[in-house]
């Protein structure tokens, strides 16, 4: 009897949603699996805000390394936690298809974000969000907030003096919890974090059979490619949670070709100063899709992005 293949996941509700929805589509194919759960940084350390912590890797550094020692054969991520440069020996066997990408307010009352009073408080750890929020709104007042979903969702409610928060929408929707969204904000106001929505499974590169059921049973071309330009603007810039970098693409086909349009955006932490742009062409495999990011990436870095993300990890690093 083959033994079961061994999926690595957080514990987070969210991080297990995601781990059985792979695991039944995997069971759909015949694949037994079982589950294995693994604490990582990013969950261990809740009193730092994320940016702060100091690595790329908040919430996968221990689940690659059971993939490298042998201890799991794939694991389940959010994409968007997924570091633009993975480790040696370990591949993106598959992305998933996409749930909506934007980012939710969730404010008391269920007031839209047009509605929040002068001086609002709203509570993200999110550096992305945070230079958007202030590009739009420079009255509001932002505060860090840590945890998961549910935990974030509970302290909006404890906190007399905060007035909103904001989710990725995919989680809430996954969750169950769409009905706690005031709005889903529009891309034009808060763009979203690179590959915000789907789900990745990454598996190590040697593991041929495993990399291949994965990629035949989850993976969507058209989420596949637009995430891959997301993150290939995401890797020209060296970026991660710690920097405030949002882009989002979209991939269709027409008579057989693949294109792809990219949206990618960096704001300074004060939304004083912001570097946006486009780029659209052909992307007819996923490194034609990385390398349409890495070029508006380059793109931006020329027009001044670079000097806003220095002094944002300058920022960061005096804290």
């Amino acid at each position: 009897m083959t033994a079961p293949l061994r999926v690595g996941t957080r514990a987070s509700a969210l991080a297990l949603w995601q781990t059985e929805r792979v695991r039944t589509e995997l069971a759909s194919r015949g694949v037994h699996t079982t589950r294995i759960e693994i604490t990582t940084t990013g969950d261990a350390v809740l009193d730092v805000p994320l940016a702060r912590i100091g690595s790329v890797a908040l919430f996968t550094r221990q689940l690659d390394e059971a993939l490298l020692d042998g201890r799991i054969d794939c694991a389940v991520h959010s994409l968007k936690d997924l570091p633009s440069r993975l480790p040696e020996g370990i591949v993106l066997a598959a992305v998933s298809d996409r749930e909506d990408p934007r980012d939710a307010l969730v404010a008391k009352g269920g007031a839209r974000f047009a509605d929040l009073p002068a001086g609002a408080t709203v509570a993200t750890s999110s550096l992305r969000r945070r230079a958007q929020l202030l590009a739009a709104r420079p009255d509001l007042q932002i505060v860090d907030v840590r945890g998961n979903v549910q935990t974030r969702l509970r302290h909006l409610e404890d906190a007399p003096d905060w007035h909103a928060t904001l989710l990725a929408v995919a989680g809430l929707v996954r969750l169950g919890l769409a009905d706690r969204i005031s709005e889903r904000l529009p891309v034009e106001l808060l763009l979203p974090a690179p590959g915000q929505g789907a789900l990745a499974v990454t598996a190590r590169a040697d593991d041929t059979a495993t990399v291949a059921v994965l990629h035949a049973t989850m993976h969507d071309e058209a989420t596949g490619l637009a995430t891959a330009a997301e993150r290939g603007f995401l890797r020209a810039l060296d970026g991660g949670c710690q920097v405030p970098i949002a882009a989002l693409a979209h991939a269709t086909t027409s008579g057989g070709e693949w294109h792809v349009a990219l949206t990618g955006r960096v704001g300074s932490l004060d939304g004083r100063e912001v570097r946006a742009g486009t780029r659209a062409g052909p992307a007819p495999s996923m490194d034609a899709a990385w390398a349409l990011g890495l070029a508006l990436g380059e793109q931006l870095l020329a027009e001044g992005a670079g000097v806003i993300l220095d002094a944002a990890r300058r920022a960061l690093s005096e804290a």
